[in-house]
């Protein structure tokens, strides 16, 4: 909408699009908050945390009843600053608006019926805080990664390059048949969804690993979306992912605008209605700009936390083959921060310090932009241009 405007009166419009993107982001944050937060409070839709643990029930008890579905903030805030000043006629951005709201819904349904205790646990007649089944979320997740998978490979004028992986020290991509493409699009955007999920369990925690993460796409977005940037990184061309940049801008000023809120002691969490929504977002766009596996480094900490409960939980259960006993554990308790807040370190040392690994994280996974092998090349074109000619052709940055 606001990028004709962008376009027609200003020399460059991109940094000017980015952040009008990231500052009409945040105020929306920031001026719905108070308002939100009253209304769950009246509405009584806040968490009550229970974790298979006593001390850990103990110690965040204090936590009970804080408002949640907060993430509706973040959804409502992302959409509507992409709506404004990114191009619409890109395809890219419009499959990430389809894949907020999908995501955001899928969480808020989740959040609901866990927190207004809709559903019923069986033949005990008792609501629970239950909500919906994982493989329920995970079977709607699956359906939008698949969704997107075709559709990038649908709109796709050179099929080829687009289906390659991109691995750090590597100058060239791996060439990828379709079905393993597809395989590849869901698992990053299904494990990034639930990573940022499991992270989400402290003040800030989730929100400021986001905010680090998505800086770095950010920049990659710029990066392999500017032939020139491309071409001096030895990045692969993804024309019309610059646009990526705008949607990375406003989740950028949604994250701190929800951030002032979500801080120790946080007024509002932001529930799975923003941390599947965020996650999944973090997912496509790493998809988007073919960095994929860069995401495994740039986003450390979300698989420290998901890979410690994947650990605990299969431990668990190859310690105990038919014994009728307890398993053991790996750690006191998962997701990692958790463990960690149980060995006696306080809430806000655990969140400082995954924010100081977040950032360590996200400076390596830049290092390796330059450190490929092989002589310089042209910026490859490794993906289709997904809209009409001009709205996909490298603007000036």
């Amino acid at each position: 909408m606001m990028y004709l405007i962008f376009k027609e009166y200003f020399k460059s419009p991109w940094v000017l699009r980015m952040t009008a993107a990231a500052v009409v982001s945040f105020l929306i944050v920031m001026l719905l908050g108070p308002t939100l937060i009253r209304y769950l409070i009246r509405k009584k839709l806040g968490d009550r945390p229970e974790f298979d643990h006593a001390t850990l029930n103990e110690i965040t008890r204090h936590k009970s009843n804080t408002p949640t579905m907060g993430g509706i903030l973040i959804v409502i805030s992302i959409f509507v600053s992409v709506l404004l000043f990114a191009d619409l006629r890109n395809m890219y951005i419009r499959m990430a608006l389809f894949a907020v709201v999908w995501l955001g819904g899928l969480g808020a349904v989740d959040d609901w019926i866990k927190l207004s205790n809709a559903r019923v646990k069986p033949g005990q007649g008792k609501p629970t805080r239950d909500g919906l089944k994982s493989w329920e979320k995970i079977l709607f997740q699956i359906g939008l990664a698949v969704l997107l998978a075709v559709f990038m490979r649908a709109y796709g004028a050179n099929v080829e390059p687009a289906q390659k992986l991109y691995l750090p020290f590597l100058s060239e991509g791996l060439a990828l048949p379709a079905l393993a493409y597809v395989l590849i699009v869901v698992l990053t955007m299904v494990g990034s969804s639930n990573a940022v999920n499991l992270t989400d369990g402290m003040d800030g925690l989730a929100t400021g690993c986001t905010l680090i993460v998505t800086v770095v796409l950010l920049i990659l977005s710029w990066v392999v979306g500017i032939a020139e940037w491309a071409a001096i990184f030895q990045q692969p061309l993804v024309m019309g992912s610059a646009e990526m940049t705008i949607l990375c801008a406003a989740m950028l000023g949604s994250c701190v605008g929800f951030l002032w809120y979500n801080a120790h002691p946080a007024q509002v969490f932001m529930g799975d209605t923003g941390s599947l929504a965020l996650g999944g977002l973090i997912g496509y766009i790493a998809v988007v700009t073919r960095q994929e596996a860069l995401l495994l480094i740039a986003g450390g900490v979300f698989v420290m936390e998901a890979g410690s409960v994947i650990l605990q939980v299969g431990y668990f259960k190859l310690t105990k083959p038919g014994t009728g006993m307890e398993g053991k554990r790996l750690f006191r308790c998962s997701p990692l921060h958790h463990h960690f807040h149980l060995g006696g370190w306080a809430e806000t040392k655990v969140v400082v310090r995954f924010w100081i690994l977040g950032i360590i994280f996200a400076a390596l996974a830049l290092s390796t932009l330059k450190m490929k092998g092989g002589e310089p090349r042209p910026a490859e074109r490794a993906a289709s241009a997904p809209t009409q000619p001009a709205a996909t052709a490298p603007a000036e940055p």
